[in-house]
């Protein structure tokens, strides 16, 4: 579809003429095309580098098309940022009046039910509003990048986009965070629900069930995700001098040694594994320092290999240093007694928590210098977290711009050498030592009590269609693959996931000559990209719409659905099923495949067998009993041939679902039923076939009994 039409079928009608003028900055490329083969310059233009301050040249008062395109292009970004700046500020005063009209509530209010839903309709508007705000940013932001790349097709001379765009970025429209109108939002709705929020933790004792699920969410869907939990829990700001607008700017410096001992126990869901890394939290420069240990328990790994227990979350234990200390401590120098006088001297915690502080402390301080951990790899994320206060029932985490960095330079002094624990910020920073994660990455955890179910909304949300569930993800796992790929001996199974090729490709090495085989299979679809592999939108939902346009249409094509197979494994009882939280999805092992072909020639031996007596029967009948033995024989082949039919279709089916990951039940419920009646019709009819014949013989030899002549059976 060609992007103009696109964009007038996607303008939302009363924002009409709002909207970047596609149409006019196409018809003004196509007339500085007409203008350059008439003057004969399509091989490029000629500008004298020398001029006269004495000579007087001529005036050329008319603008030329291209001249013109660009004073259009540059009217159009400021419509575009005039009219966003106008919306978020009638989005702001609606959302401040609303959250007058709600704190102002009297007690007789707060009962009123016809007015919180009033007032919860407003806010759901205002969200609404919000999100076809987004909407119009990305058109407009995707139409400025459509008719650039036209203009440098066309006009190959003198090309623009690289410069413009980065003009683009720098636009308050799109570099402009409005997050704290979500921020707002959230506390209206928990105001208008009345949420009670605890002065301290919940009693968890009762908890039985608890969860921790994984997604990765495209970067165009995370407003909308935001949109739907914000009804249902507030934006939880720890501290709020820390937070820009909603969410919280994160570091985490992991250690590991030199053959990467920590990443492969990890990877390979080892138990016991402990995982220890450096923590702040804020834009500034660190001021406390979070030591943190995760540690792999047996329940971890039971719910990641997907058994029917359910993954639980990482426990982490942690304890706060200064910056200065954190060298020393890596370096096995500081002892106990240095940590415990600052905790005292800060009082960050009590005389009862000191013992357990300094344990944890000897017990990091003793795994960092047995396995000899240096820091290895940082990530740097935007987090947002959505929870009441102190209620651990529902908990999302909800991460954005994740940037996966390596944390020693590949050209200098480790950072341990040069006296520090972090890279140092003023060194620059390779192609190949760096990696951004293309989606938003959502954590979803429940604790929740026997008996208690998964709230409803939280079902609604998984099954919105905009998250990916992506079981055992890990930042850490996923950075030490992409950066260090000659030193891994395996690597994590989403990296084959077409969604983050680009960003893993872009931070290759150029040569593959130097990279390990086991790691080199990451990398080498940047030689040849795999074919085959199905439809793009069916595979990878969180590939957005520029990307499926370069998809070959002949594959799309190719791999397209039948749809009468689409509507039988689509229908109840056979559609897709229900992600509930807490559950696992098992990964797709190759045991899946063979297990699909060996229902398949299942299938097909049981057909073999009935086709082959329906062909048996036929070759030995003989003159006598030849229309019956035919007339079995025409009944059971039919069936054979069906279930030969069906069998190739189920295991297409399941080949397909298997392949692209679909999220829905794999057994057929409906064909061994199909089946079965049609068998048990075919052998009914044999049945009366065989009685029909019994009674025509019995009724002759009745027959002629009575004439006195003898009858052979």
């Amino acid at each position: 579809m060609k992007f103009g039409k696109y964009l007038t079928e996607k303008e939302r009608p009363e924002w009409s003429g709002k909207y970047v003028d596609y149409g006019a900055l196409k018809d003004l490329i196509k007339d500085a095309c007409k203008e350059e083969e008439e003057k004969g310059m399509r091989g490029g233009s000629y500008s004298p580098r020398l001029t006269s301050l004495t000579v007087l040249r001529s005036e050329n008062k008319r603008d030329t098309a291209e001249e013109k395109f660009f004073q259009k292009l540059e009217e159009e970004v400021d419509k575009i940022g005039r009219f966003t700046f106008d919306m978020v500020e009638d989005l702001r005063g609606r959302l401040y009046s609303l959250q007058r009209r709600v704190e102002g509530r009297t007690e007789a209010d707060l009962n009123n039910v016809s007015l919180s839903d009033e007032l919860l309709k407003e806010a759901k508007s205002i969200g609404d509003e919000f999100l076809h705000l987004e909407k119009y940013v990305n058109l407009n932001y995707m139409g400025f990048h459509k008719i650039l790349k036209k203009h440098d097709k066309q006009l190959p001379h003198s090309p623009c986009r690289q410069f413009y765009i980065s003009h683009l970025h720098n636009q308050p429209w799109v570099q402009g965070s409005y997050a704290d109108l979500l921020v707002t939002l959230g506390k209206v709705y928990a105001e208008i629900r009345g949420d009670v929020v605890e002065s301290q933790p919940v009693d968890t004792s009762s908890v039985e069930v608890r969860s921790s699920t994984k997604y990765w969410i495209s970067m165009a869907d995370v407003s909308k995700v935001k949109h739907l939990v914000l009804p249902h829990l507030p934006v939880y700001q720890f501290d709020e001098n820390e937070y820009t607008g909603d969410s919280q700017l994160v570091n985490s410096v992991y250690l590991d040694n030199s053959s990467l001992e920590v990443y492969h126990r990890r990877l390979m869901e080892n138990p016991k594994t402990t995982v220890v890394r450096l923590s702040w939290y804020g834009s500034q420069e660190p001021m406390d320092v979070h030591v943190q240990r995760k540690v792999l328990s047996k329940d971890d790994i039971l719910g990641m290999v997907g058994t029917d227990r359910v993954m639980h979350p990482m426990e982490v234990d942690e304890f706060i240093l200064p910056p200065d200390m954190i060298v020393s401590f890596i370096e096995g120098e500081l002892e106990v007694k240095d940590a415990v006088e600052y905790w005292k001297k800060k009082q960050l915690y009590s005389d009862t928590n000191l013992e357990s502080k300094s344990a944890l402390f000897e017990e990091i301080k003793k795994t960092v210098d047995s396995k000899q951990l240096k820091p290895v790899l940082r990530s740097q994320y935007m987090r947002t977290y959505f929870q009441i206060p102190f209620d651990p029932t529902v908990q999302i985490k909800l991460d954005t711009n994740i940037t996966l960095m390596k944390e020693n330079p590949e050209d200098g002094q480790n950072c341990i050498s040069a006296g520090r624990w972090f890279r140092d910020p003023s060194l620059p920073v390779h192609r190949t030592e760096v990696t951004r994660f293309p989606h938003a990455v959502l954590d979803l955890r429940l604790a929740l009590a026997k008996g208690q179910e998964t709230p409803s909304w939280v079902q609604d949300l998984v099954m919105s269609g905009m998250l990916d569930e992506v079981n055992g993800f890990s930042k850490h796992l996923h950075g030490i693959t992409t950066l260090f790929p000659d030193v891994v001996q395996s690597v994590p199974y989403w990296v084959d996931r077409e969604s983050v090729r680009a960003s893993m490709l872009s931070s290759a090495p150029d040569s593959s000559q130097d990279m390990a085989p086991s790691a080199r299979d990451v990398f080498a679809k940047k030689e040849k990209p795999r074919r085959g592999t199905g439809e793009s939108g069916l595979r990878e939902p969180l590939l957005d719409d520029e990307d499926r346009e370069e998809e070959p249409r002949r594959e799309q094509k190719r791999y397209k659905t039948p749809a009468f197979i689409d509507w039988w494994f689509s229908k109840p009882p056979m559609q897709n099923r229900p992600k509930i939280p807490g559950h696992v999805e098992n990964k797709m092992e190759p045991k899946t495949y063979f297990a699909n072909e060996r229902t398949f020639l299942s299938w097909l031996h049981m057909a073999l067998t009935m086709g082959s007596i329906a062909t048996a029967m036929i070759g030995i009948s003989t003159d006598d009993a030849k229309s019956s033995s035919m007339l079995i024989a025409m009944i059971l082949l039919p069936a054979a041939i069906l279930m030969c039919f069906y069998s190739v279709i189920v295991y297409y089916w399941r080949s397909s679902a298997i392949l692209h990951q679909k999220e829905l039940y794999y057994d057929d419920r409906r064909g061994p039923l199909a089946l079965t009646c049609v068998i048990v019709s075919c052998l009914t009819g044999i049945l009366l076939l065989g009685l029909y014949e019994l009674f025509e013989e019995l009724k002759n030899t009745h027959q002629a009994e009575r004439n006195g002549s003898p009858h052979e059976w």
